[in-house]
């Protein structure tokens, strides 16, 4: 379905590296019957056009002391929402920001070390940005299931 412009080789190699991105290309080549070479030339070209981004290890906060994770839903005055969008950018609390349809126009994930680094996001920055309407913040209790990329 998401897949539509590989061809079956390569839709078989992300699908492979979905589940194991750490996967030699030796044993990626094997899995798809291919030399562990054609293998590496395949995902290059794979990351070269832009289908495979990146490789990452991802932390979960709430396995680490003291850490909390909110949602935001923020709206903004239209003539605003790009300069908000930059600010957001620049901190390293901001996790994830998404353009949104509805009343809200950014969906912004944040993960501070603590309540109290949380609450100097929210006052020194969120509460500050320009042209907002309005800020809703829902705070994580529980991860119950959390799909990370696109599962195929």
């Amino acid at each position: 379905m998401f897949l539509e412009g590989l061809d079956a080789l390569d839709g078989q190699i992300v699908r492979l590296l979905t589940e194991n991105a750490r996967m030699s290309y030796s044993e990626l080549g094997q899995r798809v019957g291919i030399s562990r070479v054609a293998a590496a030339a395949r995902v290059q070209a794979l990351e070269r056009r832009g289908v495979i981004e990146e490789y990452t290890a991802i932390v979960n906060p709430q396995k680490v002391s003291g850490a909390v994770s909110c949602y935001f839903e923020l709206e903004f005055q239209p003539d605003t929402l790009a300069e908000a969008a930059e600010i957001l950018l620049r901190h390293d609390a901001v996790t994830q920001i998404y353009r949104v349809t509805g009343p809200c126009r950014l969906h912004v994930h944040a993960v501070a070390a603590s309540a109290e680094e949380m609450e100097r996001l929210v006052t020194g920055v969120i509460d500050r940005l320009p042209g907002l309407r309005e800020s809703r913040c829902r705070t994580i209790l529980s991860r119950i299931k959390d799909v990370k990329g696109l599962r195929l």
